[in-house]
């Protein structure tokens, strides 16, 4: 049933796509600008493609550089969606994980003193009121490829090495979001996950022909540290075996991160992308880690900021990452590049 219905709903979904780019290229409907420089980091497919990561790291570049910098973020799967909710003034976390949507929450935490954050799906009215009252320099917009409403200055498109075209159809029937000749609309193209799949290189070869040889960057998850849940252990307590769980788009990446650190994982288990646990789940994580032997548990840091104030039974550990890329150099000097254009207010 499933292969004759979602084939021509796929279609339907890739005629309407076509008709609202044309839309916009053609001007019918309006592009608007915030008058400060714009860098816009996204995908082409659903699911984890290592996006979060990349925009935390474009914000640190362009605050090492002293620039103001607030990142604009729909908040996916947050409690009320058309609610406007400034995550972080940039100083103070200001909002909750449900208020802001679990990678908002987490962009904000990690980025106290470096960008303020909010939550809102009209990017452009938020974007207005940070430069009113924050004072913002720089935007980030965050999963901003398809977000064509608001103009930016550089486009940053993230291509996951490990699926990079999400199963080869349009929604609903795979995971892409637009046909994959929309890619040429990218300024430069960082394939995330690199070191986890095989044939690097075939991919970067499909790449340039879908860009015109724009810059393509190469770049992994590497361990920044394992820290605990909560404060009752340390990370040197941490053993094999383990459990391993998480709610992220591309579980398998987390997995396979882990056993490429030395993590023995005796059972895995994974929810949907941006899941709202439960006590119920976490005692029924517990118990199949204590039937199978395991002395601990291991999460993402996404996961964790919706998981501090469940009840463990068992120590619970935090996975936190970082971006590594390829030829950093020059990422910095196309985004910086962007960054010091010019914007004449309207």
């Amino acid at each position: 049933m499933k292969s004759l219905v979602l084939p021509p709903l796929s279609a339907l979904y890739g005629a309407f796509t076509r008709t609202r780019l044309a839309m916009y290229r053609r001007g019918t409907f309006r592009t608007n600008s915030l008058n400060r420089p714009v860098i816009s980091v996204g995908n082409i497919t659903t699911g984890g493609t290592g996006k979060t990561p990349l925009v935390e790291w474009v914000a640190r570049v362009l605050a090492t550089e002293g620039k103001k910098v607030c990142i604009l973020t729909r908040g996916y799967r947050r409690k009320d969606p058309d609610r406007r909710i400034l995550v972080s003034d940039g100083t103070v976390v200001l909002s909750t994980p449900t208020e802001a949507g679990d990678e908002p929450f987490l962009l904000a935490t990690n980025l106290l003193g470096v960008a303020a954050v909010i939550s809102d799906a009209n990017r452009t009215a938020a974007g207005e009121g940070a430069i009113k009252h924050l004072g913002s320099e720089c935007f980030v917009l965050d999963d901003g490829f398809q977000h064509l409403r608001l103009a930016r200055d550089l486009n940053i498109l993230t291509v996951d090495a490990t699926n990079p075209w999400g199963g080869g159809g349009l929604l609903p029937y795979g995971h892409l979001r637009e046909p994959v000749d929309g890619i040429s609309r990218a300024d430069c193209v960082v394939i995330t996950r690199s070191d986890q799949a095989e044939n690097v290189e075939a991919l970067q070869a499909d790449l340039d022909k879908l860009t015109g040889a724009c810059p393509v960057f190469l770049s992994c998850m590497q361990t920044l540290r394992i820290t605990p849940l909560h404060g009752a252990h340390d990370a040197s307590s941490l053993t094999n075996p383990s459990v391993a769980f998480c709610a992220v788009g591309n579980p398998q990446s987390f997995f396979k991160h882990l056993r490429q650190d030395g993590h023995q994982l005796i059972l895995e288990r994974s929810f949907t992308d941006h899941y709202a646990y439960t006590q119920k789940d976490i005692d029924t994580l517990v118990r199949a880690a204590e039937h199978a032997g395991a002395a601990n548990l291991i999460t993402t840091a996404k996961d964790a900021v919706k998981l501090r104030s469940m009840r463990f039974a068992i120590p619970c550990y935090v996975l936190e990452i970082e971006m590594r890329i390829d030829n950093e150099t020059e990422l910095r000097r196309l985004i910086l590049g962007a960054a010091s254009k010019s914007h004449v207010p309207a």
